[in-house]
């Protein structure tokens, strides 16, 4: 291909790769799709890419791999696997894995990438599916400093913000250490409007003083957990997940193995876990983890 347009193999094409691939594809990037889903392969050729079927298809003449995919052990199988990635592709290959992971994972897929002879980052991202398909993502980047210049055009075709964390590994780090304060903070926002419901005050107004003052949070301005304030917001939309209540316990369960592996006391983390994970338990983990409010008031 010429100029800066390049051959990228997109393994994983869910809620969140899929319209991360279709926005390469829209920048003129020759995208082949991997996913197991024939409705994901089917969205992926309608916007004009290409499907394949196995990864080694998919990744043979690939300039680059990206990757998005539910867990550490599916990372590990696709690039480590009898067939996968680092088997197939060729040397110099820059890898791009967007997955959330646990930092550890992270190292050991990149130090075998790095023994191939390839190039990898770990680019875990915040924006959920609407900025996924608005290409307006947050990637917290680990690795070297020569593999993010390499991934950069492309994350900023994906994304409106880029941020080298560190080596590999540090964009799992940042994303885990992120998302375990979102968790806390919005607990905290809900707590704040139910006991203003408890003492007869407006929510409104709890909003108009908070978001201006020292109670001020992205989970109050941005996302704010009851109908009215915000009118993007989940609330206002009978909770439909832009970020589903699952994928806040699964990264809040990441933080607290971290913070056990490594000793750190996050106590506000480890109960917000519990507190997603009950309500997970009681049919939550489909709406959107800002429902956990309505979990809180004593509602389903």
């Amino acid at each position: 291909m010429s100029g800066d347009l390049r051959k990228i193999a997109f393994i994983g094409l869910g809620n969140m790769g899929g319209p991360m691939a279709i926005n390469l594809v829209k920048a003129g990037h020759e995208v082949t799709g991997v996913d197991l889903s024939p409705s994901a392969q089917e969205a992926i050729k309608k916007a004009g890419g290409i499907c394949a079927h196995s990864i080694s298809a998919a990744v043979k003449e690939a300039e680059v791999v990206v990757t998005m995919l539910p867990a550490g052990k599916h990372v590990d199988a696709v690039y480590r696997g009898e067939d996968g990635v680092l088997k197939h592709a060729k040397p110099d290959t820059l890898l791009i894995d967007c997955s959330t992971i646990d930092v550890e994972s992270a190292r050991k897929v990149a130090e075998a990438a790095h023994e191939a002879g390839m190039h990898m980052i770990d680019a875990p991202v915040s924006g959920g599916a609407v900025g996924a398909a608005a290409g307006t993502l947050t990637f917290m980047v680990g690795g070297s400093d020569e593999a993010v210049e390499q991934a950069r055009p492309l994350l900023d075709v994906m994304g409106k913000s880029v941020v080298h964390a560190g080596d590999a590994g540090a964009g799992q780090a940042a994303k885990i250490c992120n998302n375990m304060l979102l968790g806390i903070s919005m607990i905290g926002t809900c707590e704040a409007f139910l006991l203003a419901e408890k003492l007869g005050l407006d929510p409104q107004k709890l909003f108009d003083v908070a978001s201006t003052s020292s109670g001020q949070c992205w989970s109050l301005t941005s996302y704010c957990p009851i109908p009215g304030p915000v009118s993007t917001s989940p609330a206002n939309n009978d909770y439909k997940p832009g970020f589903a209540a699952a994928m806040m316990l699964k990264d809040l369960h990441l933080a607290r193995e971290a913070a056990d592996s490594f000793g750190a006391e996050t106590p506000m983390g480890h109960r917000a876990a519990e507190l997603y994970e009950q309500f997970c338990n009681s049919d939550g983990e489909n709406r959107d983890f800002s429902a956990i409010i309505q979990f809180l008031r004593g509602g389903s």
